[in-house]
């Protein structure tokens, strides 16, 4: 639906839309702290009440949100979020989804929730002038099932394969989300056989959040329709390139893109230049964030189209930021892409510290090292320590450290995310670092 300013107003929209297509059943929607979609129905004779009230629930079984003696949580729905789920039947008891913030039984904010992290990034961008846009984009694969990783085609990069089932599947993934009010802007074959991407049209970054959250479901509903598995995992085969949620972004100023300076190096204006100082500085920082699984650091490896170094470039994809090259006349198209976060992360998470590392770069005026054209890849090491050109962490467990020592990450997710979060991904690198591998299995035990 078109975002409605008034409250009220959008509550009564959400009535009248309830009615009229008979709907029966609206699903609540909200995310824990590792970007968990989680959901529970009320029936449409309780919406009203919901709208109103909002729904209790126990917060101490959702991930990061709440301990035992004070689990008590209000799940409040957001009526201008309210859509008809495509895949659901249409013509009787349709079914509709709100997204949710949860609250304390105080009405307060809950500080677990990562809407609300976000929303409260956003607000510091508002109250120094900016609206934050971002256009993630999202890859994926298709798999015959769960179990296994075996590829539904054998196409490349932008293949145009009249046997490929996965166009069909991607059609109709496309007509669902724009069903559901997600703009699209493309969609193709990725790199990878059976690996593809849809791009959603750049927004706001709560409503972008919101989408994501959205896209990935409906990906892996339509997938499930024709009986195969849609997953986002960031790195399922070896030797291959790996899944990336490329983000676009850019502040705004009103109407008028806060990068943009004609008379700025590569049209960019000193704002421009300091939010991408920010990134380049506090990437190490926010790493755990953008790539939280023990799998993603498999994809952060040389050769597979994923950044490894701290560089930016003009054109060159081999660095961690991309600035999209500029065209006359798309001035509000003036952005930074980071190539580093996969489709596995938190959105709300992921984007709020982005924009804090942005913002923070913007007001300690920070000026960005030279751009880098060459293939980073290709330099040897000395050369990279006389550029200055960092890198990544390497493994969970590095970004954890890191992380855990970062003011800018504790302040972007306040403290009980912050403190929720470490703890999570501490206990899963215990569990991973005491399993045995079929690597280990294979190289050792006949040797050893």
């Amino acid at each position: 639906m078109d975002k409605i300013s008034n409250r009220e107003d959008a509550k009564q929209y959400v009535l009248k839309k309830a009615k009229e297509h008979d709907v029966k059943f609206v699903r609540l929607w909200f995310t824990d702290i590792l970007g968990f979609l989680k959901s529970f129905a009320v029936p449409v004779e309780e919406l009203e009440t919901a709208l109103e009230e909002g729904v209790g629930f126990d917060g101490s079984s959702i991930q990061g949100f709440a301990r035992i003696d004070e689990s008590d949580m209000v799940c409040m729905p957001d009526p201008t979020t309210f859509q008809l789920l495509p895949w659901r039947p249409r013509e009787h008891a349709a079914v509709a989804r709100m997204f949710c913030d949860i609250l304390t039984p105080e009405g307060k904010p809950c500080e677990g929730d990562p809407r609300y992290v976000l929303k409260k990034n956003l607000k510091k961008a508002q109250d120094m002038g900016y609206i934050f846009y971002v256009g993630p984009e999202l890859e994926y694969f298709y798999f015959k099932d769960d179990k296994c990783t075996e590829p539904m085609d054998a196409g490349g990069y932008f293949d145009m394969d009249s046997h490929d089932a996965a166009t069909d599947w991607r059609r109709d993934t496309v007509l669902a989300l724009q069903d559901m009010g997600i703009a699209i802007d493309k969609s193709h074959h990725e790199v990878a056989a059976s690996q593809h991407e849809i791009d959603m049209q750049y927004s706001d970054a709560l409503t972008m959040a919101d989408n994501v959250m959205t896209y990935r479901l409906v990906v892996k509903e339509i997938a499930a329709k024709y009986g195969v598995y849609a997953t986002f995992m960031p790195k399922p085969i070896f030797g291959i390139n790996g899944s990336g949620m490329h983000v676009h972004q850019s502040l705004f100023k009103g109407n008028s893109n806060a990068f943009y300076d004609p008379k700025g190096q590569f049209y960019l204006s000193k704002t421009a230049l300091s939010y991408l100082a920010g990134l380049l500085k506090y990437a190490p920082e926010f790493t755990a964030v953008t790539d939280q699984w023990i799998n993603s650091y498999k994809r952060l490896v040389p050769g597979y189209e994923a950044p490894v170094y701290l560089s930016w470039a003009e054109r060159n994809r081999s660095d961690l930021i991309r600035l999209p090259a500029y065209k006359v006349g798309k001035e509000k198209e003036t952005r930074f892409e980071i190539r580093s976060p996969d489709p596995a992360c938190n959105p709300y998470l992921c984007f709020s510290v982005l924009l804090a590392a942005g913002l923070a770069g913007i007001e300690e005026g920070l000026v960005p090292p030279p751009n880098t054209e060459e293939n980073v890849y290709h330099m040897a090491e000395e050369e990279r320590k006389k550029r200055g050109i960092g890198q990544l962490p390497g493994s969970l467990l590095e970004a954890i450290e890191l992380t855990e020592k970062s003011k800018l990450v504790r302040e972007a997710l306040g403290e009980h995310t912050f403190n929720a979060f470490i703890q999570n991904k501490k206990v899963e690198w215990d569990r991973y670092r005491i399993q045995i591998t079929d690597y280990e299995i294979e190289r050792y035990l006949p040797i050893l």
